[in-house]
């Protein structure tokens, strides 16, 4: 347990001490109670008879008295049985007097001397008893009541509830630095400024410079925002406060504007610091939404104190804001604006050389052998991030360690790449004919690739079973896209289908394996049709999708408009069917070729597959 944890919990002990005394105390202040004896009322009056009764009190049926000599009931020996009850031996006794006996008991106590007791049956307890009885219940909570009231005048109120979770950032023995981030150098560049001003605030203060109040990262998951911060951390020397902005959001309202508070009353006083805020949009969203309630939820609340303290009356020098979130277009404009977070960088997923440079970074600890081309591996994996490429070293290197090796490998770090964008190997049983249109259906999407003019080259073909596909047919471009035309995206579309049209020609019959295929060309033909305007019955103006909605707005687009765009749609792709047919249909011998290494070899490399089709490799 961490040390705020203790101390969060310290006065549990005090409490539980409290009610153990305070049950120890009732039960020692009422004594020992007295065993008794339950005689019958026949009993009880050949006692009395005998003159072995020495006093009673009594209350309505019920008899309670002292004997003389001890008694025991029922006897171990006699004509009554005692197995229903366990004999008990006592000097003081209970009896209940049946309502129908009609003896004068009174007049037969008197004449065996018997005291009749004017006390109740109850045992009279003291005053101070009953009042500790009564009342400690009530004096522990006001006890408690008193207690979290001094903990909230010594600033800990609600329990601490109202204490920012930030800690201070200690950065470790070997910090993370600028030099552990690759791929995104223009960004550490504008966190090198950072760094350089509050080191060398002078040389900016003297031509008036201010440096910005706020920095936003913003940019897909996994481009490494987080790694930047503590990267800044690493290099800044000065006072870090890390949080998650979830962390601020408590049921209680008012609790996290609060906790704001205390954060940046603790970054002023330790001036100059930095503040870093993980996944902004948690509590910045924007105001007045369709979730909003009237502006006075927990959130909105939090929302307004950070927006106070970052540029309000209390002033905020030496305190810089650096928050990361990769949906920025859901946050409130008011913290966009200049004064807040003045600057806002852009964290893209790299480049062919950024990609070579991170796995540089991720195998400077893991020996790799003489085939690896680290080059070639970031051709292949455009559009992945730091955290794909991390996680793709590290299956590699898990994979070598299965099969005993001493180095990773080229092939290990390819079928690592497979394992990552596909899954596992599933060790499947397949009839014949289940391979042989796996088969066809692969080498159908490898055609279309190698002859279509501008379509991505085919890496590697396989028919072994990963994750949900039977089969994959892995393509990338040489070089990354910014920008893709019409023809490209046709070309993908006409690809996707290629396997679907195979099958059609050599079986006469589709199967269910073109379901994700289906799904893709579905999916890029309705952003041409009504995002990026590559329709002419739509022309250029952009539809949002429904599924691009929130539940709680109307959609903008009108019936006969959906209907245009469904039209168009499969319009587009009955198009690039037809082209696929006819490319699949011009090379089936090329086909052929394909399946036969196929079913022999179950996978064909980039090479393997174009000398095996006889296809010429366009550069």
């Amino acid at each position: 347990m961490t040390k705020a944890a203790t101390k969060r919990f310290k006065w549990v002990p005090f409490v539980i001490g409290l009610l153990v005394l305070n049950w120890i105390a009732a039960a020692a202040a009422r004594g020992p109670q007295p065993r008794r004896v339950t005689l019958p009322y026949t009993t009880f009056v050949e006692q009395v008879t005998s003159a072995n009764v020495v006093s009673i009190s009594s209350r309505g049926a019920t008899i309670e008295g002292t004997l003389k000599n001890k008694v025991t009931y029922p006897p171990k020996q006699g004509p009554i049985p005692s197995s229903t009850q366990k004999p008990v031996t006592a000097s003081v006794f209970r009896t209940e007097r049946p309502t129908f006996a009609d003896d004068d008991l009174l007049q037969l106590l008197s004449d065996n001397n018997v005291t009749v007791d004017a006390e109740p049956i109850d045992r009279k307890i003291s005053l101070w008893v009953q009042l500790l009885s009564g009342f400690g219940p009530t004096i522990l909570l006001l006890g408690l009541m008193y207690f979290f009231v001094r903990r909230a005048s010594a600033g800990a109120g609600l329990g601490g509830l109202n204490k920012s979770k930030a800690d201070l950032y200690v950065p470790p023995e070997k910090p993370t630095t600028f030099a552990s981030v690759a791929g995104i150098d223009e960004v550490v560049d504008d966190m090198r400024e950072i760094v350089d001003f509050l080191k060398h605030p002078a040389r900016y203060q003297e031509l008036g410079g201010v440096i910005p109040k706020g920095v936003l990262l913003t940019g897909p998951p996994g481009t490494g925002k987080t790694l930047l911060a503590r990267a800044l951390a690493g290099e800044a020397e000065v006072p870090f406060f890390a949080a998650a902005a979830s962390e601020f959001i408590e049921m209680i309202v008012g609790v996290g504007a609060s906790r704001v508070r205390d954060l940046f009353e603790k970054a002023r006083a330790a001036a100059p610091s930095i503040i870093f805020l993980d996944e902004l949009d948690a509590i910045g969203r924007a105001r007045g939404g369709p979730m909003s309630f009237g502006g006075h939820d927990e959130r909105e609340q939090t929302l307004n104190q950070i927006l106070t303290e970052m540029d309000g009356f209390t002033g905020n020098e030496g305190v810089i804001v650096v928050a990361a979130t990769n949906r920025p277009e859901v946050l409130d404009p008011a913290l966009l604006r200049p004064g807040r977070f003045d600057r806002r960088v852009s964290v893209n997923p790299p480049d062919i050389n950024g990609r070579e440079a991170i796995l540089r970074i991720h195998t400077r600890k893991v020996p790799l052998g003489p085939d690896v081309d680290l080059r070639a591996i970031a051709s292949i994996t455009p559009g992945m991030v730091g955290a794909d490429l991390r996680n793709l070293v590290n299956e590699a290197a898990l994979r070598a360690a299965r099969g005993h090796e001493k180095t990773v490998s080229s092939a290990d770090l390819t079928d690592a790449l497979e394992r990552v964008q596909l899954g596992a190997e599933r060790h499947i049983v397949m009839s014949l004919l289940e391979r042989t249109q796996t088969a066809v259906h692969e080498a159908g999407h490898a055609i279309v690739g190698m002859t279509l003019p501008g379509a991505d080259p085919v890496r590697k073909i396989s028919i072994i079973p990963r994750g949900q596909a039977l089969g994959v047919t892995f393509q990338s471009p040489d070089k990354d896209r910014y920008a893709m035309s019409e023809s490209y995206l046709r070309g993908r579309i006409t690809g996707a289908l290629g396997g679907r049209v195979a099958e059609q020609l050599k079986f006469g019959e589709i199967t269910t394996g073109a379901e994700s295929d289906l799904a893709t060309a579905t999916a890029i033909a309705r952003r041409m049709v009504s995002n990026w305007g590559m329709s002419d019955a739509i022309g250029p103006v952009t539809m949002a999708s429904d599924d691009e909605q929130s539940p709680f707005e109307v959609s903008v687009v009108s019936e006969h408009s959906r209907e245009v765009i469904d039209a168009e749609i499969r319009l587009l792709i009955d198009e690039c069917e037809k082209n696929a047919h006819v490319l699949v249909s011009a090379n089936e011998a090329r086909l052929d070729l394909l399946v036969a290494a196929l079913l022999e070899h179950e996978t064909l490399s980039e090479a393997d597959a174009y000398r095996i089709a006889k296809v010429e490799r366009s550069e």
